[in-house]
């Protein structure tokens, strides 16, 4: 057998993890990506189509311009010349609309059956910039492709709810965990030290990109309580601030109204690769305070470096969340009942037994978001397409 992973050059982390996967099974991968994914040529029977190069975002718009409307004709060319009898989209490209509808429709015309995975059912109303050409475009993209990939059955029943997708049309496959992280030698202890983090601080990370829908906010709130007890806090804010200005100068006024400058880390820039390992291993804890989620790689990426998370009851991050032994679930937009987990957390054999306690996680995410198992998932998936 053989697909066409086409990756949208987005989520790194997840298609080297599936395509890892995937390559464990009778199959052969063209992966569809630019430079930023270079690692997955080094798998065995995949074929790497760098159509999109470099992506460096402070290059002059007519560049950029240039850039994209070559892509979108080497991938378009790429369709009418493969081999490949299903093409895998796992993101879409720039323009999204066009991608959803007329692009699909020329995959279909070149014979291609469509898989499409969806991340998130509808991006734009996590986002708050929800519009009738976002839904149309959506309900087209449910509608014209022949399989849909979901990473839970809430996502599923939205489908089928709001979308009318027929049942028999949509798989559930877990999340697979992020393992394709580099790791080092790096002890706790060290990463401390790299962030001068002292031994009695109780450290909390929020990590990825900031965004109304993270609820950063409530976070802050909670610590604003939790130094009420005297006990050490220190929050690592950790990634870039996604487009969202005017959210920022509210989280700063929260910040100076409670007084919480000294209580933080701030990294509020695009976090490297080759650093992530230092923010989880320094961390006791990861908090997730979503208001609106599908799913989050976050939580993976946690369990990869067997960080205990605190997550809202939003989506279906309760669904992957063990209490007691992977973490917690709070109220959303609650930030005393936040406060009150925190503590419970800390006051936990979770806690007390972390270092034990994080082997213990790791071998449980693993064994039950293993990539090997997602792309055996995924490969039965393809193999019932082309039967059919």
């Amino acid at each position: 057998m053989k697909i066409s992973l086409l990756t949208g050059c987005n989520d790194k982390h997840y298609q080297l993890g599936l395509t890892s996967g995937l390559v464990k099974n009778e199959i052969e991968v063209d992966f569809i990506a630019n430079d930023d994914m270079l690692d997955a040529a080094k798998l065995p029977k995949v074929h790497y189509y760098n159509l999109r190069g470099a992506q460096d975002h402070k290059a002059p718009s007519l560049k950029k311009v240039s850039r994209i409307l070559g892509y979108y004709g080497k991938l378009i060319r790429y369709a009418a010349a493969s081999g490949s009898k299903i093409f895998h989209i796992q993101w879409f490209n720039k323009f999204i609309v066009f991608d959803r509808t007329l692009l699909n429709i020329y995959y279909k015309m070149m014979g291609r059956k469509l898989v499409y995975t969806a991340h998130n059912i509808n991006e734009r109303a996590r986002d708050g910039g929800d519009t009738r050409i976002n839904r149309w475009s959506l309900n087209f993209l449910y509608n014209i492709v022949d399989h849909i990939i979901v990473h839970t059955e809430r996502m599923k029943q939205q489908l089928i709810d709001e979308y009318h997708v027929a049942e028999g049309k949509v798989t559930v496959i877990p999340h697979g965990i992020y393992d394709v992280i580099p790791q080092s030698p790096l002890t706790r202890q060290d990463a401390r030290k790299k962030l001068n983090l002292r031994d009695d601080e109780r450290t909390i990370l929020f990590f990825g990109n900031i965004a109304p829908y993270k609820g950063l906010e409530y976070l802050l709130l909670s610590l604003a309580r939790l130094k009420l007890s005297g006990v050490l806090y220190k929050v690592i804010i950790a990634g870039r601030i996604k487009d969202c200005s005017a959210y920022w100068r509210e989280i700063e006024e929260i910040i100076d109204e409670y007084g919480l400058e000294g209580d933080l880390i701030r990294r509020t820039e695009f976090i490297p690769d080759e650093d992530i390992e230092i923010y989880f291993k320094a961390a006791d804890l990861l908090v997730l305070p979503y208001t609106y989620i599908y799913q989050s790689g976050i939580l993976f990426l946690a369990f990869n470096f067997g960080v205990p998370v605190v997550a809202s009851d939003v989506g279906s991050l309760k669904e992957d969340i063990v209490e007691g032994r992977t973490g917690y679930i709070c109220k959303p937009k609650d930030a005393e009942d936040l406060a009150r987990k925190i503590e419970q957390y800390f006051t936990s054999d979770l806690f007390n037994g972390l270092e034990g306690n994080r082997a213990k996680i790791i071998a449980y995410a693993n064994e039950k978001y293993s990539w090997a198992s997602v792309g055996q998932k995924t490969y039965a998936v393809y193999e019932k397409m082309l039967k059919n």
